[in-house]
């Protein structure tokens, strides 16, 4: 690569929010004044600890409930602060530990496989301890959990849904044939049965032929689901 190929100099860099506003591009002076405020404003931060006066240049989390905020240190207070900052302060050992086991989930409701949540069994349950009883609770500042039903011990159970019935393929198509679905008891079977077969045999139709196969069709589906013990 050649460092002097006259392409560099037609590379341009993006301005960063630091870099001088165009009023102070006029001139060289103006581009030195501006980094000079830069720099003021930087500076105007002082130290939060007690009694330092210290350009505050160094950011130290407020911790627990107040994440996203910072207390602003000198180098040696911030180091100080680094040092015995502990995020579980005031929790207990059973509340860091649930803190720490909901951690490896992102604090999102799980369940232990072959559990059923909607009947509230299992795990479920002990995940469905009141928020008062905990000493960190879920950041839900626009209240989608709670209006869900999730975070707190009005959790919502959700209505179990009905068993669907296992069918094998050719007991799936007799249905279909039939015009049936699934869930058909044998009273619903033997009912269409009898509609169907009035409906398309030649004697209901004055003698016409033309839904013979159609009824061949329905003959057969009855067969196989009565083969099924379904009706």
């Amino acid at each position: 690569m050649d460092l002097n190929s006259p392409l560099f100099d037609s590379i341009r860099i993006k301005p960063t929010c630091d870099d001088p506003k165009d009023g102070s591009k006029a001139s060289p002076k103006g581009g030195r004044a501006g980094a000079k405020a830069s720099a003021s404003t930087t500076t105007e931060a002082t130290c939060e600890a007690p009694g330092c006066t210290g350009a505050g240049l160094y950011r130290a989390p407020k911790g627990r409930k107040q994440e996203g905020q910072y207390y602003r240190f000198c180098i040696d207070h911030v180091r100080a602060y680094n040092a015995a900052y502990n995020y579980f302060d005031g929790m207990n050992d059973a509340a860091v530990e649930a803190y720490q086991k909901d951690a490896m989930v992102g604090h999102r409701p799980t369940w232990s496989m072959g559990v059923n949540a909607a009947a509230g069994t299992g795990a479920d349950k002990k995940a469905d301890k009141p928020e008062a009883e905990r000493d960190w609770a879920y950041a839900d500042p626009l209240g989608i959990l709670r209006a869900n039903g999730l975070g707190g011990s009005g959790r919502r159970q959700a209505a179990p849904e009905p068993q669907r019935p296992r069918h094998t393929a050719a007991v799936t198509k007799a249905l279909d044939v039939m015009g049936l679905d699934e869930n058909a008891d044998t009273a619903a079977i033997k009912a269409q049965y009898k509609t169907l077969v009035k409906r398309f045999h030649p004697d209901a139709n004055g003698g016409d032929r033309s839904f013979e196969e159609r009824l061949r069709d329905i003959i057969r589906a009855h067969d196989v689901l009565r083969a099924a013990g379904m009706c």
